[in-house]
């Protein structure tokens, strides 16, 4: 059994298997640009942000119903219960969708035909995180909270991805503003490519409580000193940040550092069907690459649900806990 965990940066739409990506085509009538899955895989290797972010948004035509969501989110469900994951934070980007013709409803009922039923048929208790997409403007991140707002009893926070660099996240003031207004918890995406200023914007502008990514931290010490200070979690994602060139190999990856120095990193798999690893692939290429002790990977684990938006279920928190205490490597 693996070591029990949450995963707090996990795109759904990150999880769209090859084979899941044909078989929606068909059912949808889809022509897919790749011969077969075989060819798909192949187009899974990326030079950087922008190519994986291409191939990304062109998959997504293949998700039209509430089936099709419900599908690749149950899909993801059943693999991170293989790999440990006890509770998951999920994104979702519905812009994407929007853009379409895909309509909000859809969307999130369709994943919630999945996360419904998740603890009982998975053993995973879930929270869903609508994101807005930075290269997109302000005022299109306001409309879609208003089009979520019928929704909001199945939605947990809003979140902040796609292309980092020349969007800050000052650009999302006011619909973050406006997020908390109706009380959504905030985090957003800062510091992977972009630059350790975007992390403190986000804190301070923002108001996030989590950072997604926030690798770039340790260029900056003062940072570092206020995320270690005010023990603001940090989403880390080590297989995503060699696939997309972050950092050149896997044991390059600033995560020991980070940990000594007293950070609270969790470790997540992002969009773990294109970067090759769901959460348990990430603990063990961390464990292995990095030599990580068997202290280290629970302090990660603990990490997790700690930093998880478990506060109206503190019972449900202290349960997990207690089985990353109890859990024998």
């Amino acid at each position: 059994m693996p070591l029990p965990k949450a995963e707090l940066h996990l795109h759904i739409e990150g999880t769209l298997e090859p084979e899941l990506a044909f078989e929606l085509a068909a059912r949808n009538g889809v022509e897919l640009p790749y011969a077969d899955t075989d060819a798909l895989r192949k187009a899974y290797d990326f030079q950087d942000l922008q190519s994986f972010l291409n191939l990304y948004y062109e998959l997504m035509a293949v998700l039209r119903t509430e089936q099709d969501f419900a599908d690749l989110a149950d899909a993801y469900l059943a693999r991170a219960a293989a790999q440990g994951v006890r509770h998951a934070e999920i994104f979702f980007d519905p812009q994407a969708h929007l853009a379409r013709g895909v309509d909000m409803g859809t969307v999130v009922e369709g994943l919630w035909r999945a996360l419904g039923s998740s603890e009982a048929r998975h053993g995973i208790s879930t929270r869903l995180i609508l994101c807005f997409l930075r290269d997109e403007s302000a005022e299109s991140a306001l409309e879609t909270l208003r089009a979520a707002e019928p929704y909001l009893d199945r939605i947990t926070g809003v979140g902040l991805d796609s292309a980092e660099v020349g969007h800050p996240p000052v650009k999302f003031r006011e619909v973050y503003e406006a997020a908390a207004a109706l009380g959504l918890r905030r985090v957003a995406h800062a510091g992977e490519e972009g630059p350790p200023e975007y992390v403190a914007e986000a804190l301070d502008v923002l108001g996030v409580e989590r950072v997604d990514h926030g690798l770039r931290c340790m260029e900056d010490p003062a940072l570092v000193a206020r995320l270690v200070r005010d023990r603001v979690p940090l989403t880390l994602c080590p297989l995503s940040n060699v696939r997309l060139r972050t950092v050149d190999t896997l044991a390059d990856h600033p995560l020991p550092a980070m940990l000594d120095a007293g950070l609270m990193c969790t470790v997540n798999s992002d969009d773990p069907a294109y970067f090759g690893g769901y959460a348990g692939d990430n603990f063990d290429a961390v464990r292995q690459t990095l030599g990580l002790s068997e202290d280290r990977l629970r302090e990660l684990a603990r990490n997790s649900f700690l930093a998880s938006f478990l506060e109206d279920d503190e019972e449900r928190r202290a349960r997990y806990l207690a089985e990353v205490e109890a859990y024998a490597f």
